[in-house]
């Protein structure tokens, strides 16, 4: 089962647990129109890795060619947490530590988003 985590408590979270990484799952046009986030400016090494609805089966080939130890815990992000959730129980099945960011960079049910918690971006 993965885990979940609202992103007010992210940087607590990295406090305790420092040995994490992002990975942003939103698509391209995503990225250009609403932002990005600056996982670095608190100490989160991020990656960008789109998520294609046609093309699911190669998000784990694609993941692994990024590299990311699988010592490392994975903080996954998409617009509302859905996407990510899907995308941390594929990396999960691999044998990847993942948590879900459940309200996303714009927010949704579980909270109000990476965007309006004021953690960076770059935009």
């Amino acid at each position: 089962m993965v885990k979940q985590l609202i992103t007010k408590n992210i940087k607590s979270y990295l406090v305790k647990n420092p040995n994490c990484v992002l990975l942003d799952v939103r698509t391209k046009e995503e990225w250009k129109t609403v932002g990005i986030p600056a996982g670095e400016k608190i100490s989160l090494k991020t990656y960008f890795l789109e998520i294609k609805r046609d093309a699911v089966f190669n998000f784990v080939k694609e993941f692994k060619n990024l590299n990311i130890n699988q010592d490392k815990e994975i903080l996954v992000l998409c617009k509302s947490g859905e996407r990510s959730q899907i995308c941390a129980e594929l990396l999960n099945i691999e044998n990847y530590k993942t948590i879900n960011i459940s309200d996303g960079f714009e927010g949704s049910s579980e909270g109000v988003g990476w965007v309006k918690n004021k953690l960076p971006t770059n935009n």
